[in-house]
């Protein structure tokens, strides 16, 4: 809280002669009696009045200094700051395709990447993110921001049985899908680009090849680091069969190759992730890239805040009016 008009303190300086006014007065203040020994007083009961004498002066001066504050003008800062920040700027390309549905992994492979992702993201809160989906198209379902609050909203939206309902052509589309993370990271001008590749399959749509899209990230400086999600052999899959859900055991078929060829062409690291620990452990391991600054700019909005000192000001001074007038009350 910063004060707009902070001269008017100097207000609070009258309250010194004031104090010293008040404790002088007391002295002739009340009338006196002369008498020839005041024993006969010493036990008499004390009127509760005689504790609330000074009550109204205090009441006076806090509504005279809650008076000072008001004019002051308390509120709250209003400006746009720029700070420096560490962070790198990464794209999140992950597999949608009903294959991910599969339950290898708890409770599938789609939920647990997002669980671990989401993780991922909540622990580096300065850094550019977002998220590109594909299954056998793509397309950015929240372009890069630091804002990971909406981030993860919008990560944690996605259903799995999103190809299933039509929303999305199903397929893997690797190469489309490194292809619009790319294009949402080609005009960054952070130090370290990254894309983070999740998928459980080989590619088998789209127009642009993995290792087309692999040249076109190294082009842009963009390291892509791949994760073959999935166990070995075969997983177990659920499959709607006449209004019930059964469950069929599937082959796990993940292109290495592929995916490797796409991290080395890159600079980056391929990982297979075969279980909820190994995908934690490979996310655990991408947290540790360089970080570079980046500039931030945050605005802070103003509001007058001096409301609850007008309102202490009107209260205090309405009952000392009110202790003056009734248990206080002097006769002439």
């Amino acid at each position: 809280m910063t004060l707009a008009h902070p001269y008017f303190l100097f207000l609070l300086v009258l309250l010194v002669p004031y104090i010293l006014w008040y404790v002088l007065k007391q002295n002739d203040a009340e009338a006196s009696l002369t008498v020839s020994s005041t024993d006969v007083f010493r036990y008499a009961p004390q009127s509760y009045k005689l504790y609330l004498l000074h009550v109204p002066f205090l009441l006076r001066v806090l509504t005279f200094v809650m008076i000072v504050l008001v004019l002051c003008r308390p509120q709250t800062s209003n400006s746009w700051s720029n700070r420096s920040i560490e962070g790198i700027d990464i794209m999140l390309a992950v597999d949608v395709s009903t294959s991910m549905l599969a339950e290898d992994l708890r409770p599938n492979r789609l939920e647990a990447a997002k669980k671990v992702a989401t993780e991922f993201i909540s622990g580096r809160p300065n850094d550019n993110i977002g998220l590109t989906i594909f299954a056998g198209e793509s397309f950015t379902q929240c372009p890069m921001t630091t804002d990971h609050a909406v981030l993860i909203n919008l990560f944690e939206s996605i259903q799995g049985d999103i190809a299933q309902r039509g929303l999305i052509s199903d397929g893997t589309a690797i190469g489309m899908g490194l292809a619009n993370a790319i294009s949402r990271l080609k005009d960054s001008k952070a130090k370290s680009k990254v894309i983070i590749l999740l998928t459980d399959g080989s590619n088998n749509a789209g127009d642009i090849s993995p290792l087309t899209a692999a040249e076109i990230a190294k082009s842009f400086g963009i390291r892509v680091y791949t994760i073959g999600v999935g166990t070995n052999g075969t997983a177990r899959y659920p499959m709607r069969v006449g209004g019930r859900t059964e469950y069929l055991n599937i082959p796990v078929e993940i292109d290495t190759k592929t995916l490797a060829s796409i991290a080395n062409a890159t600079d980056g690291e391929f990982y297979r992730a075969t279980n909820n620990d190994k995908l934690r452990e490979v996310y655990q391991e991408i947290d540790k890239l360089e970080k570079t600054k980046m500039h931030v700019k945050q605005y802070s909005k103003r509001y007058e805040a001096y409301f609850p000192f007008a309102l202490i000001a009107a209260l205090s001074m309405l009952l000392e009016l009110l202790l003056r007038e009734t248990i206080l009350k002097k006769l002439p």
